[in-house]
């Protein structure tokens, strides 16, 4: 194990002496500062694992000390030294994250222990962090993210086309994901340096998206004050993403299909041809092939765009994503809000993975969202989740009500924790003197009584 660089913040040269020669014996690199002033700036050049940090200071005081390092140097644990008449001190420096405190006189024995704590919580710690770089290179591809089967597989499959310039045509559910499977695939092409230009085809009214995608010429018609440019002039060198390709009109099918055959195109009221080169890639929820047989879109345009294909899988057959999901949009929501919700309870990851998501990972992202607005703790539960009437429905029949979901969840995490009641307070995000209330109003009782 890495030997650990410690500094001993204490103004009484006996403790520094102490501690310092402990320490030294079992073989860690140390220094020692007496003053809170001489700490902070140590500090600057130098760095450590573990801060020994004496409460009681003249100057700068000990958790003026804790607060600049937790500030600067979030990355350093903190052990406070206290009197035993300053343990309300050493608990408030706990509650600004320090992640110990010793009592004099000191043991020998004990600080060696609780040195030995920190070591291997940071050796698993970067442990940790090696795991999650290699967890998110196996789970993640641009901005999808997915572990089961068939998110692996849609994955592989764009690593395997990425040196094609062949069309392609994304089909499946809204909000399954298919924008950003499409710009994986921008991403992953020949085209990469070039522009990633979408069309939106059920947004954009008919009687205007013959000038969106070619543009116009000043003049073309009454509001047409100026010369523009248009989607396809837009996407030269690039790729153009044809979105809700199925909502377009037959007559801009034929429009459409003669581009894509020859890249040649002219504006609204001009003359003069011009020429754009890009990938095109075209996604819908819409069944084509039904469009088809209803006269609705064309075949030759269909086969023109079908030249690679691919489903997007629904959330509801690949559940097993859920949980990375939910812990992505969890952490990309409290940075965005400055909330302090830290995690999600069992209970509420169990009710995300029984629903059935009809609006697949955009409703997921929004139910998140939602809950780490609403969320009174640092614990997201089930009843913070606004997944449809449907599961409101299943947790009313579940629980008779908000008081008996909420006994339910406190019995369930201090029997997890063995009826550690500061263990059972972290994870429910609360204080001590809060759980001891509701175990008390709720009359819950340890099976060791």
């Amino acid at each position: 194990m890495e030997q650990a660089r410690i500094l001993v913040v204490d103004d009484e040269l006996v403790i520094r002496e102490s501690l310092g020669g402990w320490l030294k014996r079992d073989g860690y690199h140390v220094s020692t500062v007496s003053s809170g002033e001489k700490a902070l700036e140590i500090l600057k050049y130098n760095s450590f694992d573990v801060i020994l940090l004496d409460i009681q200071m003249d100057g700068i005081s000990g958790m003026d000390v804790l607060t600049h390092v937790k500030e600067e140097y979030p990355d350093i644990d903190v052990i406070m030294i206290t009197a035993f008449g300053s343990i309300p001190s050493a608990v408030s420096a706990m509650k600004s994250h320090a992640f110990d405190y010793l009592l004099k006189p000191f043991d020998p024995d004990e600080l060696g222990v609780l040195i030995k704590k920190i070591m291997d919580h940071r050796a698993r710690k970067k442990e940790n962090i090696f795991l999650k770089d290699d967890v998110e290179q196996r789970t993640r591809f641009e901005s999808m993210i997915g572990q089961s089967a068939p998110m692996q597989k849609v994955f592989s499959l764009i690593n395997d086309i990425r040196d094609s310039d062949a069309t392609v045509l994304i089909t499946g559910e809204t909000g399954s994901g298919k924008g950003l499977a499409a710009k994986a695939i921008h991403t992953n092409s020949r085209v990469r340096e070039g522009p990633f230009v979408s069309v939106n085809c059920g947004a954009i009214p008919r009687h205007i998206m013959e000038s969106e995608l070619f543009g116009h010429r000043k003049g073309a018609f009454t509001d047409a004050k100026e010369n523009r440019r248009g989607r396809l002039e837009l996407a030269n060198g690039g790729t153009l993403f044809l979105d809700e390709i199925g909502e377009i009109s037959m007559r801009m099918q034929i429009d459409l299909l003669q581009v894509l055959e020859d890249k040649i195109f002219y504006k609204v009221g001009g003359t003069q041809p011009l020429t754009a080169d890009f990938r095109v890639i075209a996604a819908t929820n819409a069944d084509l092939t039904q469009a088809i047989q209803d006269k609705r879109f064309r075949e030759d345009l269909f086969y023109r765009l079908n030249v690679i294909s691919f489903t997007m899988p629904t959330l509801r057959k690949r559940k097993e994503d859920i949980p990375l999901l939910a812990q992505h949009f969890l952490t990309k929501f409290t940075q965005e809000v400055n909330r302090g919700v830290e995690r999600i309870s069992r209970d509420a990851m169990d009710e995300l993975m029984l629903y059935e998501w009809p609006g697949n990972v955009r409703e997921l992202s929004n139910a998140i969202e939602r809950a780490v607005v609403v969320c009174k703790t640092r614990t997201i539960t089930p009843f913070d989740l606004p997944i449809g009437p449907s599961l409101e429905d299943e947790l009313r029949e579940r629980y008779s009500s908000l008081n008996d979901m909420e006994k339910q969840h406190i019995r369930k995490i201090l029997e997890q924790s063995g009826w550690n009641i500061s263990k059972s307070a972290a994870i429910l995000g609360i204080d001590r003197s809060t759980l001891y209330n509701k175990i008390k109003r709720y009359e819950l009782i340890s099976p060791r009584v």
